[in-house]
């Protein structure tokens, strides 16, 4: 009985010196979390687009709201006749609606890709002008396609990825054609254990 008049003194004791609770901003919490999000869009029947994520999170203040996509997102690219013609993954990615205006923008490792030309290219942001219906960006970026490599800063691009042109090349005459730190185990020859 002793320790139980102890317990409770020590916790209305401990409680008396607190202050009033923070008030929490909702513009910092999510009002909506959706896990392994899969969005298609389409068009009298014909699949345009394709959007894959682990996480979306969507937030709202007073002059715009947004939708942040920590754990990536993909984007799947589709041309008229229904052939998957365009990829674009990355790390992280914010899709931004404002009043007047609306833009995604791709971060980290961003990879976009047109499946039909085979062309790969490399940055690490890109937006997405839903408005101008182009992608763009003013970061280093790198290309690989079948009549070489490129490499320069800023790119555009419709948003297909059809005709993406690098704004300032630089020294796009270098190909690598075989990695020579490549190691390769034999496990047919090998003596000892295999490693993993």
């Amino acid at each position: 009985m002793i320790a139980t008049a102890l317990a409770v003194a020590f916790v209305v004791f401990s409680c008396k010196g607190k202050e009033k609770p923070e008030l929490l901003d909702l513009s910092t919490v999510p009002l909506q979390t959706v896990n392994d999000m899969f969005f298609v869009q389409s068009d009298n029947g014909k699949l345009q687009m394709r959007l894959e994520a682990k996480v979306m999170e969507r937030y709202q203040n007073d002059t715009c709201s947004y939708e942040l996509f920590p754990e990536g997102l993909n984007v799947y690219g589709y041309a008229e006749n229904g052939e998957l013609e365009s990829i674009i993954q990355s790390e992280g990615a914010k899709h931004l609606k404002g009043k007047k205006d609306e833009y995604w923008l791709a971060h980290g490792h961003v990879v976009i890709k047109n499946i039909i030309k085979q062309e790969t290219m490399e940055t690490d942001t890109l937006y997405w002008d839903q408005s101008l219906h182009e992608i763009y960006t003013d970061s280093y970026i790198r290309m690989y396609s079948p009549s070489g490599f490129m490499q320069g800063y800023g790119m555009r691009s419709d948003e297909h990825v059809r005709n993406a042109d690098i704004m300032r090349p630089f020294n796009s005459y270098g190909v690598v054609v075989k990695d020579t730190t490549l190691v390769e185990i034999d496990t047919v020859n090998i003596i000892g254990p295999i490693l993993k």
